[in-house]
């Protein structure tokens, strides 16, 4: 019996922060949108809208920063974002 198990990669498809990315900085701005027009939620809705799209871009640089860096081929460069 082997010692260790070979674990397949996942693919590409499954891997992508992009999709997510995406997603939730579309879901944001469509939150965003409805409190400002209806002002629903209070005082803070807005506020916490405002901040998750600023989450989302903060993530988005990240990724594109680290994505920089595997092209460049910095040892610091998180893996798997060719």
């Amino acid at each position: 019996m082997p010692d260790t198990v070979d674990i397949p990669e996942l693919p590409r498809a499954l891997r992508a922060p992009e999709p997510v990315i995406v997603v939730g900085m579309v879901a944001w701005l469509v939150a965003t949108v409805v409190v400002a027009v209806t002002d629903l939620g209070g005082g803070s809705a807005l506020q916490i809208c405002l901040v998750g799209l600023g989450v989302g871009l903060l993530g988005t640089t990240i990724v594109l920063v680290q994505r920089a860096g595997v092209r460049r081929g910095d040892r610091g460069a998180q893996e798997g974002l060719d």
